[in-house]
């Protein structure tokens, strides 16, 4: 492990069963980054994050957590580490602010140090107000809030993120966001699973796109945009549908396309040149639009929903 990164996975692997969940994947990922675990469900996201955080042990391969090795040294490694996991498991008997002083002592941390942090937790994530509220009080962004919070309790170098946002309004997650653009701002490692594309391209300096248990793509957001797939997308459906007429007037351009039901995606670095030869024809929808991660995402993983 080099001294710029705090975690470096080689071979990983986790087996359930008959089930390979983790395929053998290596990865590392630097101090102080947010680094992201795109895919879609069965990927092996939330496993490969499990065994980040000693939560699931390892079937095969190598993990070192802070230069540690997550066989051996799993207590030592809890300590640096803060996570917010996916379901909300906040103690509903105990009001907000005991929510975090009880879960302080699995730490260790001196009382009056407890209280100090809790105060302070509260107030970066604007639950001040909320104190002595029961936890049945809350709305879904402040139950979300509070977990983040309480993964804070112990000023972890490593905060495990596990789907931050899911069902949560556009207001609670952009306040989420910031905050976490402020804890990244403070030098805190993040490791993130998500389902929205905008979250992983507002948050993470590298992802890494899973499918069936294996990496398919590694690197930074734009950057994979733009190598995979083009800068920008035109978008069209046509009333006959015959999308084999479009893609012969194009034929002089460089371009890739993919189709999906009644629409027809073509990625290009020029889009602008494309449409003089798509704008005449009988369509029900065209737009012209900068390419995204979710367009890189389902190219990859296939747009077909997973069960």
């Amino acid at each position: 492990m080099s001294s710029s990164e705090i975690i470096t996975a080689n071979n990983l692997t986790k087996i359930y069963g008959k089930i390979t969940a983790v395929d053998g994947i290596s990865f590392s990922i630097r101090k102080g980054e947010c680094y992201g675990f795109l895919g879609p469900n069965g990927a092996g996201k939330t496993t490969t994050i499990k065994m980040l955080h000693c939560f699931s042990p390892l079937t095969g391969g190598e993990l070192e957590v802070d230069g540690m090795n997550v066989r051996s040294e799993q207590s030592n490694i809890k300590k640096i580490m803060g996570v917010v996991p996916q379901e909300e498991n906040l103690d509903p008997d105990l009001r907000v602010f005991k929510n975090l002083t009880v879960y302080a002592r699995y730490f260790d941390i001196p009382k009056k140090e407890a209280l100090e942090r809790a105060a302070e937790l509260l107030d970066f994530l604007q639950l001040k107000d909320r104190m002595n509220s029961q936890i049945r009080e809350l709305s879904g962004g402040m139950k979300r809030r509070l977990l983040i919070a309480r993964s804070l309790i112990n000023n972890p170098k490593i905060l495990i993120l596990d789907e931050p946002t899911t069902g949560l309004d556009p207001q609670a997650r952009h306040l989420i966001w910031q905050r976490l653009r402020l804890l990244k701002k403070n030098g805190i490692t993040m490791i993130l699973t998500t389902h929205y594309m905008e979250e992983a391209s507002q948050l993470c300096d590298r992802v890494a796109i899973m499918d069936r248990g294996k990496i398919l793509l590694e690197g930074e957001p734009k950057k994979l945009v733009a190598d995979e797939i083009g800068t920008e997308v035109v978008e069209i459906r046509l009333e006959d549908e015959n999308h084999n007429m479009i893609l012969e007037q194009l034929g002089k351009f460089k371009f890739t396309y993919e189709k999906a039901g009644d629409t027809l995606y073509i990625f290009s670095n020029n889009g602008k040149e494309l449409l003089p030869s798509i704008v005449d024809m009988k369509h029900t929808h065209l737009l012209h639009r900068s390419a995204t991660m979710e367009d890189l995402f389902l190219k990859l993983t296939g747009r077909g929903l997973r069960e």
